[in-house]
């Protein structure tokens, strides 16, 4: 079997992760400590419990499967939170990467995809994001995870290691056929946060300003399919396998979806309405936050081709009315 090793497979996108590359022919090593994660989503090959900040159990999952690459999900990724307990975010995210990085360099594991982040690149308000823009992350989560790249490349330097980077916003949707989704407590994110409130599960969206500037003056974020995402995942392996250099792809539409966008396409998509209320602008919060993906179209040959408002609210709402995951 040729394993492939996914540090936070029994995620949301590491979950859909696993299942394209069983697709693509691989087999994927779950490796999830289920601190956010769900054993119900692990369906597409072994699971290994272990954490990243022991290394002991990281090695013995390398010698048992002997993977060919590792995909490298696991992380925590609210910036509230990393803005409250940075410690938490250094020490989770930079350690266990680092842990993670050695041991595959100790195992000969040459291969590694890496899932970062456009929050490396900081605030760029109304501005279209390419690899090639400057970072300057704001939050200790974005900081975390440009420190995991820069990582990255002292590794390749002195043993060879060689890794694939994505940066990109926001995901949204889920498996169309409804193996796998989106799950998580508390939920944060904008799209599943609305399709309960529809669903009577929680209170009225809260629609934080309605005075930027943009046609509808509301702010506007980009959005990427999960399949899509980890599409691009899988093609980034191949392209390592294919013996091609260390390379950085961004990942997003270029253009993004405004809030009111993603309210009525929601209203159109389940046949509810949608209780929301608006509210304030929240501190902190840009007008447009979006990043373009020419490179990958280019070079990978990646077409985001659900990454529509339809598409993503659709498969998210035939999850969101069946999905559940126990611990």
């Amino acid at each position: 079997m040729t394993h492939v090793l996914v540090t936070g497979g029994a995620g949301y996108i590491g979950s859909h992760a696993c299942k394209a590359l069983r697709d693509a022919g691989f087999t994927p090593v779950t490796f999830d400590n289920l601190e956010t994660g769900w054993q119900d989503a692990v369906k597409f090959g072994p699971f290994v419990q272990g954490d990243l900040m022991d290394r002991a159990v990281i090695d013995a999952a390398f010698a048992q499967y002997q993977p060919v690459a590792v995909m490298h999900f696991a992380a925590l990724s609210q910036v509230g939170e990393s803005m409250k307990l940075p410690g938490k975010y250094w020490r989770n995210n930079v350690m266990g990467s680092l842990n993670l990085i050695e041991a595959a360099v100790a195992a000969e594991c040459e291969n590694f995809v890496f899932s970062s982040t456009c929050a490396t690149y900081g605030d760029q308000d109304n501005v279209v994001l390419d690899e090639d823009s400057a970072q300057h992350p704001i939050n200790a989560y974005g900081a975390s995870k440009r420190a995991i790249e820069d990582i990255l490349i002292d590794f390749e330097a002195a043993f060879g290691l060689r890794h694939v980077i994505f940066r990109y916003f926001n995901v949204a949707g889920a498996d169309p056929d409804g193996e796998v989704g989106e799950f998580h407590q508390p939920e944060t994110h904008l799209i599943p946060l609305m399709l309960d409130a529809i669903a009577g599960k929680r209170d009225a969206l809260t629609v934080f300003g309605t005075d930027y500037d943009t046609p509808d003056g509301t702010c506007i974020r980009d959005y990427v399919h999960v399949c899509d995402l980890v599409d691009a995942h899988v093609l980034g392996l191949k392209w390592l396998q294919d013996g091609k250099g260390s390379r950085v792809f961004n990942l997003g539409t270029g253009t993004g979806f405004s809030v009111r966008e993603v309210i009525d396409h929601s209203r159109a998509v389940t046949n509810k309405a949608v209780p929301y209320t608006d509210g304030d602008r929240r501190p902190g919060d840009c007008t447009k936050l979006v990043s373009g993906s020419r490179r990958a179209e280019a070079e990978l040959g990646w077409t985001p081709d659900r990454s529509t408002l339809e598409t993503m609210i659709t498969d998210a709402w035939r999850w969101h009315q069946t999905g559940h995951y126990d611990k």
